[in-house]
């Protein structure tokens, strides 16, 4: 706690001029991931403070809408009615303990609101069992889980009105992503091939069909 202290009393002197700040936000983008500590939004995508929303919790789940009075289904809300956002990303991790207890049950025995919680990537693991989702090359289960789980939370988001009417509108995008923290390397889900591809793929396959 010590550290966290001497740097908040140094961040300051650090960081120059804020107010900008001051004046309100305009993200670019809803950014949706795990509350793992080893994902830094900010660092995978490069960016500035003021740039991206920030949503994070365990797994990276969206409730779906049905569920609503949810901190999430407030904050995707804010981010898409007001904030204007133009597009949401949903980013799975390498390692992911949430989808760990999701299908190794006895990881989460005794934490029964980490248990109803993880009820909200249940159909990740159907994904795989009905082979809805083309899993890339060398992929173990834990892996694929978690690229499946991304696709699930996206069709979550298509639940929430705002999202679906925006979507519709072309004012917003979504996008699944998922990010190997050990190597650094990000793919993204393509919705034409089911499966994840290298980053640069998925922008060639973007620019083509918004063309």
């Amino acid at each position: 706690m010590q550290s966290l202290i001497d740097n908040a009393r140094a961040f300051p002197a650090r960081t120059g001029d804020l107010s900008r700040f001051s004046s309100g936000q305009q993200p670019m983008a809803l950014f949706i991931t795990c509350s793992d500590s080893r994902i830094v939004p900010e660092m995978i995508t490069q960016t500035e403070p003021g740039e991206l929303f920030v949503l994070r919790n365990a797994g990276n789940l969206v409730p779906p809408d049905v569920s609503a009075h949810s901190g999430e289904a407030a904050t995707i809300e804010y981010a898409v009615q007001v904030l204007k956002v133009q597009d949401v990303i949903v980013c799975g991790h390498s390692h992911c303990g949430a989808i760990s207890g999701l299908l190794r049950p006895q990881l989460v025995e005794g934490l029964p609101a980490v248990e109803r919680w993880l009820a909200h990537a249940g159909q990740a693991c159907r994904e795989i069992a009905d082979q809805n989702l083309a899993s890339n090359d060398g992929d173990d289960l834990l892996t694929s889980a978690i690229k499946a789980n991304v696709v699930v939370q996206l069709n979550h988001l298509r639940s929430y009105s705002a999202v679906a009417e925006a979507e519709e509108r072309g004012a917003l995008r979504l996008h699944g992503c998922f990010y190997r923290f050990e190597t650094g390397e990000v793919s993204a889900f393509s919705d034409a091939q089911r499966q994840f591809v290298s980053i640069a793929e998925y922008l060639v396959g973007e620019v083509a069909s918004a063309s």
